[in-house]
């Protein structure tokens, strides 16, 4: 009796070390994983006021306030659209006579469906718009324009990528509406002050 009491005792023993050497080892990974420096921040570079500290969280977007999600006026439903981006709505007014294959505000790209006039039907061109940046600059928008030219209706096709004056102009013409737009947009955020 007195030996199976021992054995028992050392069975509880062995596994309490083996759960403590489980979590020291666990500890250290993840202590590992944070190369060495617990989570957090530094407290020098926050204000010890919480007030201010709560403000610059919500300047940072780091945070919300509940009374903020109840309030009425001229904050509450504000959200940033594609309508609200210049150059995407100056592109898609440009390029409206064109069909879309696809279109995608989040990952900045516009791509219209292969488009022919009625003189050429054998010809036909394709554009893809893809927005490097929101800003209103010459390098914010990577233009491509492809032209299929078809000898047997939509038969022995080439495909080539089309002259860069074409390119040059259409983003000459999205980047002055886009401009347009803006001053537009500008004058109407005066007017409501």
């Amino acid at each position: 009796m007195m030996y199976k009491l021992k054995k028992m005792n050392t069975e509880n023993y062995f596994i309490k070390i083996f759960k403590i050497l489980s979590f020291v080892t666990l500890f250290g990974f993840l202590l590992y994983g944070c190369n060495g420096k617990l989570p957090g921040a530094d407290a020098r570079k926050f204000p010890a006021d919480p007030e201010l500290r709560v403000k610059k969280n919500l300047e940072e977007g780091r945070g919300f306030r509940l009374n903020d999600a109840f309030k009425s006026g001229p904050k509450a439903g504000v959200f940033e659209f594609a309508s609200s981006n210049e150059l995407w709505r100056a592109s898609l007014d440009v390029i409206d006579f064109m069909p879309l294959a696809s279109v995608n505000y989040s990952g900045g790209i516009i791509i219209t469906d292969w488009y022919s006039n009625e003189q050429s039907q054998n010809e036909s061109i394709k554009i893809t718009i893809r927005f490097l940046t929101n800003e209103i600059r010459s390098d914010a928008l990577n233009i491509k324009v492809f032209t299929r030219k078809c000898k047997d209706s939509l038969i022995n096709c080439k495909y080539i990528e089309s002259n860069k004056s074409l390119v040059a102009e259409l983003k000459k013409e999205i980047l002055r509406r886009a401009t347009k737009f803006q001053l537009e947009d500008k004058e109407k955020k005066n007017k409501k002050k």
